[in-house]
């Protein structure tokens, strides 16, 4: 199976638990054996890719500032594509420059990805059962691309994939496993560093600054 045959699923799920006017998000960089794989919640409006008048990839952030100030401490991005980020206004995004920021992503060997696909036209918080719907198309996604570490964001992400009840707060650093077909993945969670999560972005990057140097990525 390909990745590409998951989006079908996505959209039935889009026209049931999104906004009607918007497309699912999906993910996007190293989908052959990344170091790791980022696990975020779910899309918003904000990503200009959700739109229906976007003629390019549907990846995870595309259009937004603040997560980039993750990844560009850790090196998972150039200065370069990081500047060049910071200085474009949402509007000033074009399909090409989105694959740009893409490809700097898949040769960092990472990838990124959402839980919930189900683009919603702000930072509303979803239940616990709609994410759910889509865990089954999350462990695919991990069985298709193979990653060697699992990061997962924040307390809500963390619990339903790892069926586990987990505070952040209490589990930094420690190594929790999935299996998906038989194969046993590492996985770790980490404080989610966007929107009302923004003050604990130092805790994220020194956490995942502290994976990346326990697995030798660098």
């Amino acid at each position: 199976m390909q990745l590409e045959e998951l989006n079908k699923e996505y959209d039935k799920l889009q026209r049931k638990y999104g906004a009607k006017e918007l497309d699912s998000i999906y993910n996007g960089g190293c989908s052959n054996n990344p170091n790791i794989c980022f696990v975020f919640m779910n899309p918003t409006g904000r990503n200009i890719a959700s739109s229906k008048d976007w003629h390019g990839r549907k990846s995870p952030w595309i259009g937004t500032k603040n997560i980039w100030d993750l990844f560009c401490p850790l090196n998972l991005i150039t200065k370069e594509t990081y500047t060049k980020i910071k200085e474009l206004k949402s509007s000033e995004w074009t399909p090409e420059f989105a694959d740009k920021v893409y490809k700097d992503i898949t040769n960092h060997h990472i990838f990124i990805t959402n839980l919930g696909k189900c683009t919603q036209i702000d930072a509303r918080e979803l239940p616990d059962e709609v994410y759910k719907k889509y865990l089954h198309l999350l462990e695919k996604e991990i069985s298709i691309i193979n990653p060697k570490v699992i990061v997962l964001f924040g307390n809500q992400v963390s619990s339903i994939v790892l069926n586990n009840k987990i505070s952040v707060s209490k589990s930094r650093k420690q190594l929790f496993t999935k299996e998906i077909n038989n194969k046993t993945y590492d996985c770790y969670s980490i404080y989610y560093p966007i929107g009302n999560g923004r003050f604990n972005i130092d805790k994220s990057i020194e956490d995942i600054k502290w994976i990346i140097d326990k697995y030798h990525f660098m």
